[in-house]
């Protein structure tokens, strides 16, 4: 409660909320408990007797259960038989689920209510909700309504089988219980065996249905198929005749044709280059020179075709006989000798002869040329012709290969389609299900279920925990008031000077406007009384007064009808009860203003709150007593001049006051009202009609003179003004206040609108000293504020002064 802080202007703000740890979770938890513990328990208990009533209001209900099984095994033998490879696969688990709401659809629950004539039931019909339906049943006499059609009879009473239906897979085996809730144990076992029963019909009718749809639609099918695949073969015909595609053998012909003409080509172009090789022979030779004989014959003998020409043979013969016989006379008569001369004429006649035959056999070898690239020409271009009709049978034969597989692909359906046709008509003799009944309900095996007692009253309580802590979490979060020092600080980013706790005084001696809740007496120390004071404490107020006297310009007053003697105002509370912790919160707050003097001189401080009636003026007497009784000269200025509550107690009989100073009408020690205890001046606001512009006032040249004059004659000024929100008064106090304590009502004062009010006037926020927590309930308090761990509990206060 009496936390001492020192502002300064050096010091940083606080800075931005940490995250919570579990410890201050769990004690945030516990304490939101304790402050909501009363909503809580009537919210439990409330719980608790709606169960309760619920419980003596519902219809005794008995539930026959009946177990269903899906074998997967019955099936497999005939399967076997019609399909081979359907049977082997079991049924899988989404299978069994799927089958779980099949029981629980309309259609079982329709046939159900038709089999047992349920609609013809009364004791099927009747209402059985308890207080519900006897409360509907008791107002609709007021309203006449008309007979429901079949229709409507026939809906309601599904409405009725598939809300007293339960259906459940039992674990992950193939195993399904059926469970019906009825007030009749004859009627519940009923309709769960007839649930079971139905539901095996309805798969007996479903799967014949379906054959037979199965069997039809197939019939229909395999016509359309036969009808593909005989216009797909019949395509694959019509192509191959249109494309000229014939097969030999296996191949097509052209492939034959194209084999056979490339090999005459092969052969063509060999003749063609043996061919022109001859003729190339031939006419190296006959270009080579007449007269180099000896060339022309050794080249002949090269050239195979000569070799057989009988008369270049002969030629050739002659042609050697003579060189012999030249060459012989030469070496006997010379080489000029008439018959050597002969001779060689002659072997040149025999030289010309030749060359005139190998072009006779040159003129041949170019024939033989011409005939040679004639055939391989016409060889080639059969073979183009052929290539490109090999193409043109390629391509086609892409196209044949899909007809062909369309074709094949038609007759492979059509003959599966014939084989499910022959295995539905098959199925169809044969309509036998999976499901099969293991346990059927019977009357005397429905034991009662409801209502259970035990579940009701969990669920009761349970329920109850649970509403009670969203109430009392709602509460928390509309309850946007301060209620904690920790709250203050979190949330102005500003220190809190004080918790004044709230002090009680009987309802003759409570003053009009202070903190009194009319609770009775507080209790006082033995022996102490409104008017006495220890001698002690008499000795220093004397010498206090003393000091007052000599200190010069604001030395004390002639004594008369300006004494402060209210001895039971709220505000006197701190001097008459030293050791109450009313007092050690003031001295706490005193202790903040001297020591914020150490940065900068903060003699004026001015006292206002956010709203009206939050205790300000209260906080500005409590305040200025305890700073003039610790000896400083100090100085109490009612400054709402609007509302001057704080004049109106303390000064009631004042005639003048801080405006007729100001404006220089009287003089300052003639409007000082002066407490003879503790030698605090008070400076009242007298105000005979209504004053409007109050706020020019406070920021006029004259009256910032008249508390500069102050701050030479006094120690501390202590200034009341008026509240943040109804009026602008205190944003005109920026030249006079050296600082400013805000004043929030406990557990009264709105969070939004003290946030407003302090981001509205930054003078105020800038020169902010702290904020004072008033009219503070310490016990409630307690249990609001688990981040203080309860240090300010009267057990800690209670070895240092008296608590309340």
């Amino acid at each position: 409660m009496l936390q001492t802080r020192i502002p300064s202007s050096s010091a940083p703000p606080i800075q931005g909320v940490e995250q919570p740890s579990l410890q201050q979770t769990v004690a945030d938890a516990f304490g939101l408990i304790s402050r909501q513990y009363p909503v809580m328990i009537v919210t439990v208990l409330l719980c608790l007797a709606l169960a309760g009533s619920y419980l003596l209001s519902a219809t005794k209900r008995y539930t026959g259960t009946a177990v269903l099984m899906i074998d997967s095994r019955k099936m497999q033998g005939l399967q076997t038989q019609g399909a081979p490879g359907a049977g082997d696969n079991p049924i899988d688990s989404a299978m069994v689920d799927s089958q779980v709401e099949v029981l629980k659809s309309e259609t079982i629950a329709a046939a159900v209510i038709k089999d047992l004539h349920l609609l013809d039931s009364p004791e099927f019909m009747r209402a059985d909700d308890g207080l519900l339906s006897s409360l509907s049943q008791l107002f609709s006499g007021f309203f006449p309504e008309e007979k429901p059609s079949d229709l409507e009879l026939m809906r309601g009473a599904i409405g009725r089988v598939q809300a007293g239906l339960t259906i459940k897979r039992i674990g992950l085996s193939y195993v399904i219980e059926i469970a019906y809730q009825s007030t009749s144990r004859e009627l519940a076992a009923r309709i769960a065996n007839a649930i079971a029963e139905n539901y095996i019909v309805d798969s007996l009718e479903s799967k014949y249905q379906a054959s037979r749809r199965a069997a039809v639609w197939l019939q229909d099918r395999l016509k359309e198929l036969r009808a593909q695949a005989s216009t797909a073969e019949r395509s694959v015909v019509d192509y191959k005749a249109k494309n000229n595609i014939v097969d030999a053998g296996g191949r097509l012909l052209t492939e034959q044709q194209l084999a056979e003409i490339n090999s005459g080509l092969t052969e063509a172009r060999a003749k063609r280059a043996e061919a022109q090789a001859k003729l190339q022979r031939i006419t190296s030779i006959l270009n080579a020179d007449e007269s180099d004989s000896q060339v022309i014959l050794t080249d002949l003998a090269t050239v195979n075709d000569t070799m057989a020409n009988p008369v270049i043979t002969k030629l050739r013969q002659t042609y050697l006989d003579y060189a012999a016989k030249a060459s012989d006379w030469s070496n006997r008569y010379g080489p000029t000798h008439l018959a050597v001369v002969n001779l060689r004429n002659q072997m040149r006649e025999i030289r010309r002869s030749i060359l005139d035959e190998l072009r006779r056999t040159a003129e041949a070898y170019k024939s033989d040329l011409a005939i040679a690239n004639a055939r391989e020409e016409a060889s080639q271009k059969s073979l183009n012709d052929t290539i490109a009709l090999s193409n043109d049978t390629s391509q086609a034969q892409i196209v044949l290969k899909d007809l062909e597989s369309n074709a094949q692909s038609a007759r492979a359906l059509s003959d599966n389609f014939l084989q499910l046709y022959m295995v539905s008509v098959q199925q169809q003799s044969f309509p036998i299900t999976e499901a099969r009944v293991i346990t059927q309900a019977a009357e005397l095996s429905s034991p009662k279920t409801a209502p259970k007692a035990v579940l009701v009253l969990l669920a009761g309580v349970v329920g109850g925990c649970i509403l009670a802590g969203l109430v009392a979490i709602f509460l928390e979060l509309v309850d946007r008031v301060f209620r904690t020092v920790h709250q203050v600080e979190r949330l102005l980013q500003t220190n809190c000077l004080a918790s004044v706790p709230i002090v009680s005084f009987g309802a003759d001696e409570a003053p009009k406007g202070s903190l009194s809740r009319l609770k009775g007496w507080l209790p006082f120390p033995s022996g102490w009384r409104p008017n006495s004071r220890p001698d002690s404490r008499s000795t220093v107020a004397a010498g206090q007064m003393s000091r007052a006297m000599e200190a010069g310009p604001a030395q004390l007053p002639r004594l008369g009808d300006r004494q402060l003697t209210i001895d039971n105002s709220v505000g006197r509370f701190a001097i008459n009860s030293p050791f109450s912790r009313f007092a050690e919160a003031f001295r706490s707050i005193k202790l903040a203003t001297d020591l914020s003097n150490y940065g900068s001189p903060h003699k004026v401080v001015a006292i206002t709150s956010a709203l009206p009636n939050e205790g300000k003026s209260t906080v500005s007497e409590a305040l200025a007593q305890t700073t003039a009784q610790s000896g400083l000269r100090t100085l109490l200025i009612d400054g709402d001049i609007r509302n001057p509550s704080l004049t109106h107690r303390l000064g009631r009989s004042a005639d003048v006051g801080l405006i007729d100073v100001v404006f220089g009408k009287v003089d300052l020690k003639d409007a000082l009202w002066v407490d003879p205890q503790t030698s605090l001046h008070f400076l009242p606001c007298v105000v005979t009609s209504r004053f409007s512009n109050s706020s020019d006032l406070l920021a006029s040249a004259q009256m910032q003179k008249f508390f500069q004059d102050l701050r030479e004659q006094y120690d501390r000024i202590i200034l009341d003004l008026s509240p943040l929100a109804p009026v602008i008064d205190v944003r005109a106090t920026g030249t006079l206040a050296d600082s400013y304590i805000l004043v929030i009502e406990w557990a009264k004062s709105k969070v939004d609108i003290v946030e407003r009010v302090i981001r509205e006037t930054p003078m105020v926020r800038e020169h902010l000293m702290g904020a004072v927590l008033n009219k503070v309930n310490l016990a409630a308090m307690s249990r609001y504020d688990t981040h203080s761990g309860g240090y300010y509990r009267n057990r800690y206060y209670s070895r240092y002064g008296y608590v309340d």
